[in-house]
């Protein structure tokens, strides 16, 4: 049950930070007599209320619900204080809510672009997940989790606007190696479709990056990421272009070359 560590955990957090029930609660969006109530332990959250107190003291769902946390050393409290809680391994509760079809396989679950923005706040909400389009690629892993994202803007070439990404769930961000293109949820800028870097080991973020070389990279703590999910596929209603390397682009270069000087030679006759 989580009423053994739940209660105690937010009470000793709140006072951590000095904060009244008055002002946690209005932090929280919630009454004051219902922060009481879990304080007490004589009611409990629901799923999108753990993970509001979790996201504003920056812990992981496990370590609010089940462990004490007022027997923590300074340092490991001082590393609360800071973000740094992250479970890049994803050893502990990590939230995933899928669906499934009549034949009991998980679905492709198409998040389009209507739904980008709620996705933030309902992608652990089985209600709005169970609400979304569906697909069934048959070549995907099934053994995995995919989702579907529809791309906006022209920072990944060349992937293109209005294309679909299809994503595999990482539960371990350890994993990811540099140059990853992955589709990342963060709470302050929802969905985003970047080649990753991974610096959390020593800097406890990820640099994101585009392939238009118009947008500069940045990075994202880890604690604020929501969910990352390694690009596998992507479905698009254009036709890319034809990449040529070196050999080919000189090739084609010579040949203008030569077809030019021919069309000069004919006008100088």
């Amino acid at each position: 049950m989580i009423r053994h560590r739940l209660p105690q955990n937010l009470k000793f957090l709140r006072k951590r930070k000095n904060l009244s029930q008055e002002q946690l609660a209005q932090e929280l969006e919630l009454t004051r007599s219902t922060l009481s109530a879990y304080e007490n332990g004589t009611a409990e959250p629901n799923l999108m209320t753990l993970l509001r107190i979790a996201d504003y003291f920056r812990v992981s769902l496990d370590r609010l619900a089940r462990q004490n946390l007022s027997g923590l050393g300074e340092k490991q409290l001082s590393e609360l204080d800071r973000g740094l809680d992250v479970d890049i391994m994803g050893r502990h509760l990590r939230i995933l809510t899928t669906s499934v079809n009549t034949s009991n396989e998980e679905n492709v679950d198409v998040v389009p672009a209507r739904a980008r923005a709620g996705y933030t706040t309902g992608y652990a909400d089985p209600e709005f997940i169970e609400k979304l389009p569906k697909m069934s690629l048959p070549f995907l892993d099934k053994n995995r989790t995919h989702r579907a994202f529809p791309i906006q803007g022209d920072s990944m070439p060349p992937v293109s606007e209005g294309s679909l990404v299809i994503g595999e769930y990482l539960q371990d961000w350890s994993s990811i190696k540099d140059g990853t293109p992955c589709i990342v949820l963060t709470q302050d800028d929802g969905v985003v479709f970047k080649v990753a870097f991974n610096w959390i080991k020593d800097r406890g973020t990820l640099q994101l990056c585009s392939t238009n070389p118009a947008y500069d990279p940045y990075e994202v703590r880890a604690d604020e990421i929501l969910e990352i999910w390694r690009f596998v596929y992507y479905i698009s209603p254009d036709l890319p272009l034809p990449r040529l390397n070196e050999k080919e682009v000189t090739r084609t270069l010579l040949a203008l070359q030569r077809e030019v000087d021919a069309i000069k030679r004919r006008s100088e006759k």
